[in-house]
């Protein structure tokens, strides 16, 4: 018979940073007195920590003399569950801007009790209003990974307690890509990650300009070159190949254009590099329905998306070159 969440020992650690009324569905959804609860907060001006207080959650306020990451506040959150709850087993990270879906933590809770090789455990991560903006739509079908045994995991999940400070927790300067990148080192300690088909936590992305997306898809480059980095010499490293392939459309694509245009002493030539572009968003479309509006959204975010990525990559490398240029003093 599967464990309850009653017997068994799990504690939650929420993230945020003004989340509001979010913060406050997220913390209603689940229950102090049958779990402890740990919210970590990143420097709100809101009133998210009194708020927190106010539904039975125990408070860790960040000091902002460091960088306020998610990675820091899942740690600061798990050292002070530990210290004041040291019973648990389990802990449940969960962001401030999403609400936990009923019966999600019994099948979470009977799957690892029954996987003892099993680090973390999520399921499906699903928008609030997937139709609110294009955006939305593209977050809510990115959120939908494959089920079964996954690399890795998002910022909401089940996880062994014991096996994430086997392997040291979070490091706590990524900037991005924390939890996959623990999970890298969770796998390459013999520890198994898993995505099951069933309704974990409802996400609000909020994101209704291009602005915004441009900032996620920078943050997210920033991630990948950063999380590249630390696991380069693990059997498995992340995100190479995403790094690759941000570098072809970007820089290796109109380098190629441009040395043939040079080659051949045709200037002509330079216009195959947004004609590459475009033939790309209408592969990309197609492939989706070409019929549909959003296929073609979808598309030319793809692609420009790949410029944002850059940007951030290329910001990881001038501030880790920066760091290693002043050591060196």
């Amino acid at each position: 018979m599967p464990t309850s969440p009653e017997e068994s020992s799990i504690g939650f650690v929420v993230i945020g940073r003004n989340e509001g009324a979010r913060l406050e569905e997220c913390l209603r959804c689940l229950n102090p007195s049958r779990q402890p609860i740990v919210y970590a907060d990143s420097a709100s001006t809101d009133g998210s920590p009194q708020l927190a207080r106010k539904l039975g959650a125990e408070v860790v306020v960040l000091d902002e003399s460091e960088p306020l990451t998610a990675a820091r506040g899942r740690m600061a959150g798990l050292q002070q569950l530990r210290a004041r709850h040291p019973g648990c087993r389990y802990v449940h990270f969960i962001d401030g801007d999403c609400i936990l879906q009923q019966g999600w933590l019994e099948q979470a809770l009977a799957f690892l009790d029954s996987h003892p090789r099993v680090a973390a455990v999520c399921g499906q991560r699903f928008e609030a209003h997937p139709n609110a903006s294009p955006y939305n739509r593209l977050i809510d079908e990115e959120w939908n990974t494959p089920v079964g045994r996954a690399d890795a995991c998002g910022g909401d999940a089940l996880m062994r307690i014991e096996a994430v400070e086997q392997v040291g927790g979070f490091r706590t300067d990524l900037r991005a890509g924390e939890e996959p990148e623990l999970c890298a080192r969770l796998r390459a300690a013999g520890w198994e990650i898993w995505r099951l088909d069933v309704r974990m936590t409802e996400h609000d992305a909020r994101i209704t300009q291009v602005s915004q997306w441009w900032k996620r898809a920078l943050r997210s480059g920033y991630g990948y070159a950063q999380v590249w980095e630390r696991t380069r010499s693990l059997p498995r490293p992340l995100y190479g190949d995403i790094l690759l392939r941000v570098f072809f459309w970007t820089v290796a694509l109109p380098l190629l254009w441009a040395g043939a245009a040079l080659i051949v002493g045709e200037p002509l030539l330079l216009l195959g590099i947004p004609l590459t572009y475009c033939a790309q968003i209408v592969r990309l479309a197609v492939k989706r329905g070409a019929s549909r509006k959003l296929s073609w959204i979808y598309a030319g975010l793809m692609v420009g998306m790949k410029f944002a990525e850059l940007s951030g990559v290329l910001r990881y490398l001038l501030r880790s070159e920066s760091r290693r240029l002043t050591s060196y003093r």
